[in-house]
C-alpha cells in the first residue's frame, strides 16, 4: 500500500477532515467515490470519499459513514493508503518516492555509498547520512526494478553534505 495522505484534523462538526496530501494527484485521489484505506485497531478499513473541496491546496474530505466530529477525531493522525497497483502511471524518468527507498547507491566506479533511507535522497552508508541532490547530472542511473541508483557526484559534494548523523 502506498501513502497518499494523512488526516490532519477534523473540520467542522459534521465529520469532515483536513488531509495533508502525500500525492502529486490529489484531485484524482480525493474525488467523490474514490477509496482509501485506513488502519485502525489492527484492522484495515476502506473509506469512500463522499464529498471534497479544496482550501489552500488541501482537501477537506467527508468520508461516507463519518458524520460527526467525534468520528472525525478518531481519524486524526491516520495514514491514508491505496494499493500500489492503483497508482497513476508516471512518465519516463520520474519515480515514486517509495520506489527509491531501499535502493542501493553506488558511484559510477562501482564503489558502494549506501542506500536510500527516507523521503529525501538521504544516503545512509559508511560516512553516516549524506544528502545527494536527485538531479540527472548526478544520478546517472536510476533503476528501481534492480534496486540501484548510480551517482557521479562533483568533487567534494559528498563531503560537503555530510550531516554527521
Amino acid at each position: 500500500m502506498a501513502l497518499v495522505g494523512i488526516v490532519a484534523r477534523p473540520h467542522g462538526l459534521r465529520g469532515q477532515v483536513v488531509i495533508n496530501v502525500e500525492t502529486d494527484f490529489p484531485d484524482d485521489r480525493f474525488k467523490p467515490g474514490a477509496s482509501v484505506f485506513v488502519e485502525r485497531d489492527g484492522r484495515v478499513e476502506r473509506r469512500v470519499v463522499g464529498s471534497v473541496r479544496f482550501h489552500k491546496g488541501r482537501p477537506i474530505v467527508a468520508f461516507e459513514g463519518v458524520d460527526s466530529i467525534e468520528a472525525a477525531e478518531e481519524l486524526a493522525g491516520r495514514e491514508l493508503r491505496v494499493p500500489r497497483d492503483e497508482l497513476a502511471a508516471l512518465p519516463p524518468g520520474t519515480f515514486y518516492r517509495h520506489d527509491l527507498i531501499g535502493c542501493r547507491v553506488e558511484r559510477v566506479s562501482g564503489e558502494p555509498e549506501g542506500s536510500i533511507g527516507g523521503s529525501r535522497l538521504v544516503v545512509r552508508g559508511r560516512r553516516g547520512a549524506v544528502l545527494i541532490p536527485l538531479a540527472a547530472a548526478i544520478c546517472t542511473t536510476i533503476d528501481p526494478a534492480a534496486r540501484r541508483i548510480v551517482v557521479d557526484p562533483p568533487e567534494g559534494l559528498l563531503e560537503l553534505n555530510e550531516d554527521g548523523s
